[in-house]
């Protein structure tokens, strides 16, 4: 039997990714032991109770003992605490790796507190669902998306290929980026689309209690995806958008230039702008479908959909 990829794993934080990513380690045999790190004792007990883990602790410096791969798996804001805690107890030649959406702030607020020696291998799984727990986690989340990593200039390239192989053995398929290009990237495809959902779902909340009603009672399609984005982790969320809040502002000034430039076409009765503009956003889609990012992953269980 071939030796393990990892001696011993820390997730800090045992939510959806982390514990779907340990649920792929445990299938895999991917490392010789798991502890998961929670500050709540019912999410430990439930992380245990599933078999995520063989040690659950609330004290990260605890959990990171003796480990050769730590994954941050928290919200983006816990990240310095969480950093400046384990730092110390980091032993010589161990990863220290992410799943978060803002990809600069671990150069800012994570390698600070790595002492030498300690390798530091930023990534973000481009998976995830509305849910959020240990009990929402499963091994196929990542299955036909994205994983990028951003390890930065001489970064030790076998700890860049050790998560990379991790990665690949949850189903991803791999991408190295630069940090601050992830980011601005991510501003658009993720989150001014959250905040887009946000906004018309609050909209919606603020609309007087008749009109609300038949809004939820006759949702489309269109407002129910935005409703199950809008469902995410408001803690998660807050410290993604205050974390790359200079990408997201730019791109939300885009679009509300872009905004303005539709409502003139509707106000207008310009129907050839319309036209124009919806014509080149469908190639978009087609090409998100081409690259097979056009079905959100979802538990084995919710595989068939909807009637």
């Amino acid at each position: 039997m071939a030796d393990p990829l990892f001696r011993r794993i820390a997730f800090i934080g045992i939510g959806l990714i982390g514990s779907s990513l340990a649920r792929v380690v445990r299938r895999d045999g991917l490392a010789g032991g798991i502890v998961a790190c929670a500050r709540s004792a019912a999410t430990r007990e439930t992380a245990l109770r599933l078999g995520l883990c063989d040690e659950a602790t609330e004290d990260p410096a605890a959990a990171v003992a003796g480990c050769d791969l730590v994954v941050l798996c928290t919200p983006l804001g816990a990240y310095e605490d969480i950093a400046r805690r384990i730092g110390p107890h980091l032993q010589e030649g161990c990863i220290v790796s992410d799943v978060g959406s803002v990809k600069a702030l671990m150069d800012r607020a994570v390698k600070p507190h790595l002492p030498p020696g300690v390798h530091m291998v930023p990534g973000h799984p481009v998976a995830g669902t509305e849910n959020s727990g240990p009990e929402s986690g499963f091994a196929e989340l990542f299955e036909g998306h994205f994983t990028v990593l951003t390890p930065s200039a001489g970064t030790d390239e076998a700890a860049v290929r050790r998560i990379e192989a991790l990665w690949r053995a949850a189903g991803s398929m791999v991408e190295r980026m630069d940090a601050g290009h992830h980011d601005q990237v991510l501003a658009i495809t993720s989150h001014v689309p959250h905040v887009i959902a946000y906004t018309i779902v609050g909209t919606a909340t603020d609309l007087e209690d008749r009109l609300r009603s038949e809004v939820i009672k006759f949702a489309a399609s269109g407002f129910r995806d935005f409703t199950r984005i809008a469902a995410s982790d408001p803690v998660m969320w807050r410290d993604i958008f205050l974390n790359n809040k200079d990408a997201v502002l730019e791109m939300l000034g885009r679009l509300t230039e872009d905004i303005a430039g539709v409502q003139r076409a509707i106000r207008d009765g310009d129907g050839a702008t319309l036209e124009t503009l919806f014509t080149r956003t469908r190639e978009i889609r087609r090409g998100v479908v081409a690259a097979g990012q056009h079905i959100a992953p979802a538990p084995p269980e919710d595989r068939h959909g909807e009637d």
